[in-house]
């Protein structure tokens, strides 16, 4: 995905959330990532400083952990934070 692309997703993203989602509130964000503990510590460091509450289940191959997060967010701007810099650690997939 090119870098406008992206930043179109996100203006669309953020639309949506305004119009769906009352802030301040808790959100869900939900991942898959390669059962990798260096690549769970990255995904947990995203949310640092914000008292998320993590659940992880691994698949019954143990190839893949799914990973859901509920942090207190103030805003959109918050929520797309989180889910752009989830997006950096390497191999994950968002749901």
């Amino acid at each position: 995905m090119s870098d406008k692309e992206k930043e179109e997703f996100y203006i669309k993203f953020k639309e949506r959330l305004e119009n769906t989602t009352e802030f301040p509130s808790d959100y869900t964000y939900k991942f898959i990532v390669p059962t990798d503990n260096k690549r769970l510590a990255e995904v947990q460091r995203v949310f640092d400083g914000a008292r998320p509450q993590f659940q992880m289940k691994e698949s019954k191959t143990g190839k893949y952990t799914s990973v859901t997060v509920v942090v207190y967010v103030l805003d959109a701007d918050q929520v797309i934070h989180y889910y752009q810099q989830a997006a950096s650690v390497k191999d994950v997939m968002m749901l």
